[in-house]
């Protein structure tokens, strides 16, 4: 069984995810990730965020990959785990840049069908339902207020030491959610069958308890 979920940054895909995962058994593939090891590795090379074009050169030798370890994923960028070094304002912004090439794009579809034709997967992003895995069983889009994802965003940075206003996070995140729904390969919308839900006002455990219904439901369990 496949299991996608997209949404905007802050939406809290990755708990949703985590969280169906363990529930059901199935691994947790975390695709905005691998784009973000790869935005890290543009940020390296002295790639510049706003044209990260020459990073497509590389894509021959470029090696990202994930692995588990006690159910947790792992991000590697060649043999390096980069796992705690991807989670920054600066990288999300790499992130979303290396996403809108279909160079890079391409690059890391067989990687995310490959897990999924391989294992029962929970597969969270901004385009899975849509393209990477469109014969998803279940497909979730889920939402939540622009205030409500920046302050959340801004819990989990600082929750990792890194400090940041609500107002610099929402900025950054308005930015990139219309740099990801406006981009010509892939837009960050949801597939036409998929479940809307909107955790605005749901706690984590409420999100995941509503989506678990909606698994059930469609999967007639």
């Amino acid at each position: 069984m496949n299991i996608a979920i997209d949404g905007p940054s802050g939406a809290g895909k990755s708990s949703l995810a985590k969280g169906l995962a363990k529930y059901f058994g199935m691994i947790y593939v975390d695709t905005g990730a691998l784009y973000r090891a790869v935005g890290l590795y543009a940020k390296r090379k002295g790639i510049p965020v706003d044209d990260v074009t020459p990073v497509e050169a590389d894509l021959d030798t470029l090696r990202v990959g994930l692995c588990y370890k006690d159910r947790e994923q792992h991000v590697l960028l060649f043999d390096e785990d980069v796992t705690a070094l991807i989670r920054t304002p600066e990288i999300s912004m790499y992130a979303s840049a290396v996403s809108a090439r279909p160079a890079v794009r391409a690059f890391l579809l067989e990687t995310q069908r490959r897990m999924a034709r391989e294992h029962s997967v929970v597969m969270d992003g901004r385009d899975i339902g849509t393209v990477i895995l469109p014969q998803a069983e279940v497909k979730i889009f889920l939402i939540a207020s622009d205030l409500v994802r920046a302050k959340r965003r801004k819990a989990e940075l600082e929750s990792k030491g890194i400090c940041a206003t609500v107002e610099e996070v929402l900025a950054d995140m308005q930015k990139r959610d219309r740099n990801d729904r406006e981009r010509e390969t892939a837009p960050a919308v949801p597939a036409a069958d998929a479940i809307l839900l909107d955790n605005s006002d749901l706690t984590e455990a409420e999100t995941i308890e509503a989506a678990i219904a909606v698994v059930k439901e469609k999967m007639k369990i």
